[in-house]
């Protein structure tokens, strides 16, 4: 008898805790490069639950590019096995030698989510800018999904208001559900509740979210979407949640 209340009420608080978010990640070292002294940027690749610091193990990426003036160049071959949040990770070393707005994507491998019973594929952007150049970053890259921001993504004070059009084969998605996540990296901040943990907007009619961001730090932002074409999964097809991902850095102000 106990046993069995024991399970009933650990399914009520499953049921009533919404279910964390997931999200792939790519963190760069620098968020900007200004000197040659901070060119040599290290990016981390992860899939995991950011706000609550909860990892997720991330096989080898299908893809890692960077895209520059229009043209992607392939660094899959640089990546190397690393550790976010105990569980097993990816990291790159990559050298901005000029100018630019240096845009790295992952593309994962997909993820089997029991808990959802689908896959996961979230196609995970971060855009950073080198020596002055500014030019390109509202730039698509042609993804299966991906955010392109209407808001320059770098350069910008916590509390800026931040725009992305969300694009699914390169249209944009009326409607889009799209989940918002902090960085917690130093475990600054604990969320008041379980709602809090993501935060929640809809694209409008023509695929635009808005979102002001509260606090310094990395924020992901993730427009979900279903595929058309199903996964198999021990000879039942499964549906694949796509994910377009976008990370980007807000600073507080210095002082003099």
């Amino acid at each position: 008898m106990l046993k069995t209340l024991l399970l009933s009420l650990t399914a009520i608080v499953c049921l009533s805790s919404p279910a964390l978010a997931h999200f792939g990640m790519v963190i760069p070292s620098s968020d900007v490069v200004m000197d040659k002294k901070a060119a040599a940027v290290t990016l981390t690749l992860s899939f995991s639950h950011p706000m609550e610091m909860v990892g997720m193990p991330l096989v080898a990426p299908a893809s890692f590019k960077v895209f520059l003036d229009g043209e992607a160049q392939e660094l899959k071959d640089t990546l190397k096995p690393a550790v976010v949040m105990e569980h097993p990770a990816w990291a790159a070393g990559y050298e901005i030698k000029k100018p630019g707005v240096y845009q790295f994507v992952m593309e994962p491998t997909p993820y089997w989510e029991p808990a959802e019973d689908c896959f996961i594929v979230h196609y995970t952007k971060t855009i950073v800018p080198a020596f002055g150049e500014e030019e390109g970053w509202d730039a698509p890259l042609g993804l299966k999904t991906e955010i392109v921001p209407l808001t320059r993504p770098f350069g910008n004070y916590a509390g800026n208001v931040f725009q992305g059009l969300v694009l699914l084969d390169g249209q944009p998605v009326p409607g889009a559900e799209v989940e918002v996540e902090f960085y917690n990296q130093d475990g600054t901040y604990a969320a008041p509740n379980d709602y809090m943990i993501t935060q929640v907007v809809k694209a409008d009619a023509s695929g635009v979210f808005t979102y002001g961001v509260p606090f310094a730090g990395w924020w992901g932002f993730a427009a979900l979407n279903t595929a058309d074409e199903k996964m198999d999964h021990e000879g039942t097809a499964k549906n694949v949640e796509l994910g377009a991902v976008l990370w980007t850095r807000f600073v507080d102000p210095g002082r003099k």
